[in-house]
């Protein structure tokens, strides 16, 4: 009977839900589902990490490339994020080029590295006006159920927090840069911005951290991205119903919760791969 209730009346199905405080999955309205990190990964890139939120997997790769610095801003390198929503991860995807929900993506990636000040683009340049470090942060995810977007920041900080660039020294006599790859250092890494998700149901029912069943179904998104000075590095709403400022500052509180959990997940993460080298 709930079967057919749910295909057949999937919204008033999830207001049965909504009614008592809690969702189809048994989560509280403001609760999120399990978040589990594995870093390092994949050998073949310079810095990895693999997130799952619920069933929402996102593998990051990074991998560093030299290259000239622009002309407009000769002193510093460059971060290229970019988000794959393939076939495989969910039917509601085609083959071909990005369509419209990975560029966005890619984009609001790219706004939040850059408002946060993750890393300052300086610390990637090798020689002022030569020689700087591209660092391609390419996230993939391979299976999607909601919240793309809060499981592609925490794997993003937590491969550029496991990103490793080989020495580099620049070659007196041929002026051209040797890569010493035995010796390798890690990014400093400023801010650790943290994204969180809600979607509203019915103009002012507030959910964190929705499934893609959850998305389909509201009347809007919200994304809120905050570091560990409780600073708002982004704000991201495409369109939907409006929020009164005091749900927008139970969602900014609730980040500023979120960004303490998913910091302390991270830095666990990392020591425990340390010790266990």
């Amino acid at each position: 009977m709930a079967a057919g209730f749910k295909t057949a009346e999937p919204l008033e199905y999830h207001r049965s839900f909504l009614k008592e405080n809690c969702r189809p999955d048994g989560r509280e309205l403001s609760e999120f589902r399990t978040t589990t990190l594995n870093i390092g990964s994949i050998s073949t890139a310079d810095g990895s990490a693999l997130v799952k939120v619920g069933n929402t997997t996102i593998i990051c790769g990074i991998k560093a490339e030299l290259a000239n610095p622009t002309v407009e801003a000769p002193g510093k390198g460059y971060i290229v994020p970019n988000v794959d929503l393939p076939p495989l991860c969910s039917s509601r995807f085609r083959p071909g080029p990005p369509g419209e929900q990975a560029q966005a993506a890619s984009q609001f990636i790219a706004d939040v590295i850059e408002s946060s000040e993750v890393i300052q683009t300086e610390d990637l340049c090798i020689d002022r006006g030569k020689l700087c470090w591209v660092l391609y942060c390419d996230m993939m995810c391979l299976d999607y159920d909601g919240n793309v977007l809060d499981a592609c920041i925490v794997a993003l900080l937590a491969a550029l927090k496991n990103t490793q660039l080989p020495e580099i020294t620049i070659n007196k006599e041929t002026c051209s840069p040797e890569l010493n790859l035995e010796k390798r250092h890690g990014l400093h890494i400023h801010k650790h911005p943290v994204a969180t998700s809600f979607c509203i149901f019915d103009d002012s029912i507030l959910i964190v951290d929705p499934t893609s069943e959850e998305e389909s179904l509201a009347t809007a998104e919200l994304t809120v991205v905050t570091d560990e000075e409780d600073r708002l590095c982004s704000l991201h709403k495409p369109g939907g119903s409006s929020l009164t400022g005091e749900k927008l500052q139970e969602c900014i509180n609730r980040a500023t919760v979120r960004q303490r959990e998913i910091h302390k997940l991270i830095d666990k993460v990392i020591y425990s791969v340390k010790t266990a080298q």
